[in-house]
């Protein structure tokens, strides 16, 4: 296969997996940015995790809420949990990598926030701890996942929202992420804004 077949390829297999996630899951992000807004408007905040590429993902979402997405308007409470690279470091030496996120959402969450978590594999404990201290404060949970939704989809509850790409391959699962979110911040921005 040349090069060029093997680009021909990434982008065949891009656009197949967008639009695999377009026919199917319209509605559920839909409703998943109803949910956002919701939160928001009750004057609760967003946080957001994920591990090494993902972690970017998650800090799109909280830059794109707290700065701007496509236009100037007011910023919205989001906060990334894998921002602080002093507090990740500290956390993981003194207890637990485990503990990343956990520790940093029993100190700042409060029940009626959401904790939007992005999980492109199969092993994330971090994340787990993150979504059982999620339950325990009554913090709804938002998950982007792929392929067969890892080791999150099964602690999610019933109330709780996954997203879960049609895709085996951490490239793609990655790559329309990003695209979930961008449609995220357009509808947060298109309901709270007009």
């Amino acid at each position: 296969m040349s090069l060029q077949d093997r680009i021909i390829n990434h982008f065949s297999d891009s656009i197949q997996a967008q639009q695999d996630t377009m026919g199917n899951l319209c509605e559920l992000i839909e409703y998943a940015s109803q949910r956002l807004v919701s939160s928001l408007l009750n004057d609760r905040k967003i946080f957001t995790c994920g591990n090494g590429r993902s972690s970017a993902s998650a800090q799109l979402l909280s830059s794109a809420l707290l700065n701007q997405y496509e236009r100037d308007r007011p910023s919205l409470p989001v906060i990334a949990l894998s921002s602080d690279a002093v507090t990740l470091t500290g956390i993981a030496n003194d207890h637990h990598f485990d503990e990343i996120f956990a520790k940093q959402l029993r100190a700042l969450g409060q029940s009626g926030d959401i904790l939007v978590v992005y999980c492109d594999s199969h092993n994330a404990a971090n994340l787990g701890k993150a979504i059982a201290v999620a339950h325990d404060k009554d913090i709804s949970v938002l998950a982007l996942t792929g392929h067969n939704g890892g080791m999150v989809s099964p602690l999610l509850h019933e109330l709780d929202i996954e997203i879960r790409v049609p895709s085996s391959s951490r490239a793609h699962i990655q790559e329309i992420h990003i695209l979930i979110t961008h449609c995220l911040c357009d509808l947060i921005d298109q309901q709270l804004f007009g």
